[in-house]
């Protein structure tokens, strides 16, 4: 009895939380509907609210302003809205972090998150699953003696939060693994452990 209601609940269990997470995502991006006009969302033009438009519409949108921002004409209006969002205080100093940090995640040549790291945290003979971010820069760079790498160390099965460290390159150690593999690993608390692709050579 016991064996078939777990057996049950290793079925249900990932397809409650991936419909959940679908469920979120589309929800979410259903909101840009609400940037059309009344007459012209789906629900008024069909009779009938069917969700996913908004999931359509946000990628129509995200392609156009990366079409756009292309050009010369794109580059100048980006230009112009960087400059008006420069001059209000705050929201200078939350877009030009965030955009920074986006700007390095997404760029093609960088280092972050593209590779998969063991470190020991919290203590020394504790080991975990980190992530490369880069080196330390700036003023920081001053006081580490010695080469320095910086890591995201997240935390299970959230991997959105997490600690950033700057660990001695000495101590850490570079892993034949995937981010997908070492974010699968993380996610699933250790239960799913990632391939060792030196088998297979």
């Amino acid at each position: 009895m016991k064996r078939y209601f777990i057996t049950g609940l290793l079925i249900w269990v990932p397809l409650g939380i991936t419909f959940w997470v679908l469920n979120l995502l589309i929800g979410t991006m259903d909101q840009t509907l609400l940037l059309l006009p009344a007459a012209f969302r789906p629900q008024a033009i069909l009779g009938v609210n069917i969700p996913g438009f908004g999931v359509v519409l946000t990628l129509i949108v995200v392609f156009v302003t990366g079409l756009l921002t292309t050009n010369i004409i794109g580059q100048r209006l980006l230009m112009f809205w960087e400059g008006l969002l420069s001059r209000i205080p705050v929201v200078k100093s939350i877009y030009y972090s965030v955009k920074q940090v986006s700007d390095t995640l997404f760029s093609s040549n960088g280092e972050a998150f593209r590779k998969a790291l063991l470190v020991q945290y919290p203590r020394e003979g504790s080991w975990t699953v980190a992530f490369l971010t880069g080196t330390p820069g700036g003023d920081v760079a001053n006081h580490l003696k010695g080469e320095y790498v910086s890591v995201y160390v997240p935390t299970t099965p959230n991997p959105t939060s997490g600690f950033f460290l700057m660990m001695p390159k000495q101590d850490v150690i570079e892993l034949d693994m995937s981010v997908d593999d070492a974010l699968k690993y993380i996610i699933s608390i250790g239960v799913v452990p990632p391939s060792v692709k030196s088998e297979s050579r």
